[in-house]
């Protein structure tokens, strides 16, 4: 048995190498390249594929991989918008992707930012560094007399919940699929709208799909109260950055935590020091005291990277073995 995993970065090298040693009857074999249709070629001989990539699995990418042979594909990431079912259902495709990997990791970053949203570190460490220090007018706001707003009350949702009442805040949640430990506990509205008039603070917990497409826009910040902090960990394309901007701009939005971003693709995880950003919306939102920018990085950490190694990889195996697997995704 084979598995080629590509896309391998330097911090996940000793995951898959512990992997690999529990699990000797199984060749490994990797590249730090994205799987596209050229770069394929590499997973000749294998019988699954492991990968991570924002790039997209185009027709032209499985096709490459259906002609080696290779129709058993494992995700070390939870996002498979990217991938071109019509032509993976055509090849009898088997494709696994990490869904729970660490929820703690994401939570936490969206805790950390919006506190630090509220209490307005940014100005502040830029005044320190400027040898300023003086605290006016840079006040903060406590996170436990905040109403925070959770959009969305999966695994991530609910440890934010958690998080947030060690702070004493408030908290008001809406999903469409409502947890019963949540309900009973009389957390739900029944509306975003209730939300949106409710939430001092509003963090986004949804997945990517059409119908959460720019659900934050003009019309839904109109809905919000004055001064509102957004923090958004999960999908770039929940928020319609242009009304971001705008409510920005008019004082609406207190501030910003963005962990992702719409066209974060060939930009995040790239370094910019030396060039200028190809993108004019992400360098104005970065040089802004009240917004703070991470390149999807809510995840990283070291227990999260574990996981998606070695699930990602376990479900290549079941995969190759013909038994079941709780990561396969179904389409």
């Amino acid at each position: 048995m084979k598995i080629f995993a590509y896309g391998i970065r330097q911090d996940e090298q000793a995951a898959l190498r512990e992997w690999e040693s529990n699990h000797p009857e199984v060749e490994v074999d990797f590249t730090d390249k994205l799987l596209d249709p050229e770069t394929a070629k590499l997973a000749k001989g294998a019988d699954a594929v492991d990968v991570y990539q924002q790039l997209s699995y185009t027709p032209e990418t499985l096709t490459a991989l259906h002609e080696l042979g290779i129709n058993k594909m494992s995700l070390r990431n939870v996002g498979t918008d990217n991938i071109d079912f019509d032509t993976a259902r055509r090849f009898d495709f088997s494709i696994s992707n990490v869904a729970v990997y660490s929820p703690n990791a994401i939570a936490e970053h969206a805790a950390i930012q919006g506190a630090r949203v509220l209490r307005q570190t940014k100005p502040l460490d830029n005044k320190i560094a400027n040898h300023d220090l003086r605290w006016a007018p840079t006040i903060g706001r406590e996170v436990r007399m905040q109403t925070f707003g959770i959009i969305g009350t999966g695994h991530i949702g609910r440890v934010l919940i958690n998080i947030l009442k060690g702070f004493g805040a408030k908290i008001v949640a809406y999903d469409v699929y409502r947890n019963p430990e949540l309900e009973a506990e009389g957390i739900y509205v029944d509306t975003l709208d209730e939300l949106y008039a409710q939430a001092d603070v509003i963090s986004l917990h949804v997945p990517s799909l059409p119908e959460n497409y720019h659900m934050i826009n003009a019309e839904s910040i109109a809905k919000m109260k004055d001064d509102v902090v957004l923090i958004n960990v999960s999908r770039g394309d929940l928020m319609d950055i242009d009304a971001i901007v705008d409510g920005l701009d008019s004082g609406k939005i207190f501030g910003l935590a963005m962990d992702v971003y719409e066209k974060e693709v060939g930009l995040f995880n790239s370094d910019w020091s030396d060039k200028e950003f190809p993108d004019a919306k992400i360098a104005d939102l970065i040089a802004r005291e009240n917004v703070l920018v991470t390149p999807h990085t809510a995840f990283y950490t070291t227990k999260a990277v574990y996981e998606m190694v070695t699930q990602s990889m376990d479900a290549s195996l079941a995969f190759i073995k013909g038994e079941e697997t709780p990561n396969e995704v179904k389409y």
